[in-house]
């Protein structure tokens, strides 16, 4: 069998520095990893993953969740970033490829920016083998981070962005 993991966390915590630096691991051991991301997601470039350090790796966008199960090619380990825009079927795809014997690393928010919980996310938690929670550091305080705010005010539940648009934040500052 297969085996699910799953690292989430606020922005600006590592999240897809993380998952470069496992997928990157496991091809250096001989696995063969495919990379998949939200079509949404286009901020650096439509066709890889990159972290805020700019390290990255070619990825093939798709629309819907389905569509990595018709595009996936022989591979032993599945790369997916920003989980937190996919729809629903996001659950059933992840469970016919651990079922199939492959390794899913998955990276993504576990929260929005009113600090709700991303449903997608937390369901991908539940179902995982392993669970890692990154932290950032407050950009107020410079204590443990676990809350992306937004900065701008958009109301829009899905804002792509960066600096200018979030910061992360700890539970006093973002409360306060």
């Amino acid at each position: 069998m297969g085996q699910i993991e799953v690292i989430c966390g606020p922005m600006f915590a590592g999240k897809t520095e993380a998952l470069i630096g496992r997928l990157t691991e496991a091809s250096k051991r001989g696995a063969r990893v495919q990379i998949f991301k939200p079509l949404l997601d286009n901020r650096y470039a439509e066709e890889v993953i990159m972290s805020h350090n700019s390290n990255s790796l070619p990825a093939l966008p798709v629309r819907k969740a389905k569509d990595i199960l018709s595009k996936i090619n022989y591979c032993d380990v599945v790369g997916i970033d920003e989980v937190q825009f996919f729809d629903d079927g996001l659950i059933n795809s992840v469970n016919i490829l651990a079922n199939q014997g492959k390794r899913l690393v998955l990276s993504g928010l576990d929260m929005d920016y009113l600090g709700k919980p991303f449903d997608l996310v937390a369901r991908l938690m539940s179902i995982a083998e392993y669970v890692t929670k990154l932290q950032g550091i407050c950009t107020q305080c410079g204590a443990a981070a676990f809350f992306s705010h937004r900065l701008s005010k958009s109301k829009r539940k899905i804002l792509l962005g960066e600096r200018k648009e979030y910061e992360v934040l700890c539970r006093a500052c973002f409360y306060d």
